[in-house]
C-alpha cells in the first residue's frame, strides 16, 4: 500500500474518533447562538431568504425518490460549486471550537467554505456538512445567496481522491436558531447527503442572525 494510501486511512482513523455526535451539536444550537457568528448584516439589502417553496416535502420518503448512486470512501474535499448562485470556492477543514461550536472558516478569508471534519466526507454514507459565511463588513461571502437555491439545483464537492460528488437540491429552509431542529438537519436518511449552512433569517446588531439558512441536498451522481 502506498504511503499516501496509509495517510489517508490514518485520517480518516483519527477523524472518526474525533467524531461529535449530532446530539451533542443539535444541543449547541439550541442555546440560541449562531453556528456561524460572524455575518453583519449591515448592507440596505440582506441576503435572500428561502421561499416557502422551497422547503423539504414533509410527504417525502425514500421510496419516492430515485435511487442514489452508490456510498463513496472516505476523502477529504477541496473546492465547492454551486452554479445556480455562482459559487466556486475552496474548501477548508473546520472542526469544533475552543466553546464547542461548529467552526466557521476563517472571517479574513470570506471566499473560503469549511467541511466539518466532525461528519462524514460528501458522498460517504451518511450526512456532510459544509458551513461558511454569509457576509462580514467588507461586503457578501461565499454563501450570501444561499437562500436562493431552490429544488433541483446542484451543489458539486470536489474530492481530494479525484472525484466530484453531485448532490441535488430537495429542500432549502431557514431555521430560528432558539428552535433548530437538529434531528431533523443532520439526522442520517442512509444515504449519502449534504447540508450546507450559513447564517440567515432577521439581524439584530445586538444578536446577529435570528436563525440559520440550511440547504438539503441528496447525492445524484459520481464523476
Amino acid at each position: 500500500m502506498s504511503a499516501s494510501k496509509l495517510a489517508l486511512l490514518a485520517e480518516e482513523e483519527e477523524r472518526r474518533k474525533r467524531r461529535a455526535p449530532w446530539g451533542v451539536i443539535a444541543l449547541v444550537l439550541l442555546t440560541g447562538l449562531a453556528l456561524i457568528r460572524n455575518g453583519s448584516g449591515e448592507f440596505d439589502v440582506g441576503p435572500p431568504q428561502p421561499a416557502s417553496a422551497a422547503a423539504p416535502d414533509a410527504h417525502a420518503t425514500l421510496g419516492t425518490l430515485a435511487p442514489a448512486p452508490a456510498a463513496l470512501p472516505f476523502s477529504p474535499v477541496r473546492r465547492v460549486r454551486i452554479p445556480a448562485i455562482r459559487v466556486d470556492a475552496p474548501v477548508v477543514q473546520v472542526g469544533l471550537d475552543p466553546d464547542g461550536w461548529v467552526a466557521a472558516p476563517p472571517p479574513e478569508n470570506p471566499g473560503q467554505a469549511g467541511w466539518f471534519t466532525g461528519a462524514v466526507s460528501p458522498g460517504e454514507k451518511g450526512t456532510a456538512v459544509i458551513v461558511g459565511h454569509v457576509d462580514n463588513k467588507q461586503g457578501p461571502a461565499v454563501f450570501y445567496g444561499l437562500g436562493a437555491l431552490r429544488k433541483g439545483n446542484q451543489v458539486e464537492v470536489s474530492r481530494q481522491d479525484g472525484k466530484t460528488a453531485v448532490f441535488e437540491v430537495y429542500g432549502v429552509e431557514v431555521f430560528a436558531k432558539n428552535d433548530f431542529p437538529g434531528d431533523r438537519v443532520y439526522g442520517s436518511k442512509g444515504t449519502p447527503e449534504l447540508r450546507v449552512i450559513t447564517c440567515g433569517g432577521g439581524f439584530s446588531k445586538q444578536n446577529g442572525y435570528e436563525g440559520n439558512v440550511v440547504v438539503f441536498a441528496r447525492l445524484a451522481a459520481v464523476v
